[in-house]
């Protein structure tokens, strides 16, 4: 009898912890990593991203994504999306090497199929530098933890 494979969940969590709010992504994925996940999840602290991240994402059956984003909405707001089109994602900060579109461009051209889930955190670009969150980035931090931790004990959709 053979027994299938569980679905391999990739959570990447990316920015620049050194930028402030621009590293909330990894702030997110050091929570999760503290939690009691299902054995099938691997977290990642992409950082900046950059090309090499392709390989973690090619190996995923399941893919979530978090980052930071200057959307327009107040800081701290947290929005999950399943980006499909260029005016899906919310606009690129320049402290990553290359944004999430282009990580998830190069993804698809490449081959992949795999929905991705973004989980964007509303930040406020004009932000002081330092190597901590805001008040709103710790709640909002906080909250995509629980709703993606949530989100990882339910069945992955076929």
């Amino acid at each position: 009898m053979l027994v299938a494979a569980k679905a391999k969940t990739l959570v990447l969590g990316l920015g620049n912890v050194l930028m402030g709010d621009e590293g909330v992504g990894v702030h997110v994925v050091r929570a999760l990593e503290g939690r009691a996940l299902p054995e099938d999840v691997e977290c990642l602290d992409g950082g900046t991203g950059g090309f090499v991240l392709l390989e973690p994402l090619e190996n995923a059956d399941r893919i979530v994504l978090i980052d930071a984003a200057a959307d327009g909405n107040p800081p701290g707001t947290v929005t999950r999306t399943t980006p499909r089109f260029a005016s899906d994602y919310p606009p690129t900060l320049t402290a990553h090497d290359i944004g999430v579109k282009d990580l998830l461009d190069a993804f698809y051209m490449q081959g992949g199929t795999r929905e991705v889930v973004l989980y964007a955190i509303a930040i406020d670009p004009r932000q002081p530098i330092r190597m901590s969150l805001s008040e709103d980035c710790v709640r909002a931090a906080e909250e995509a933890a629980e709703r993606i931790a949530a989100e990882l004990e339910a069945p992955a959709a076929p």
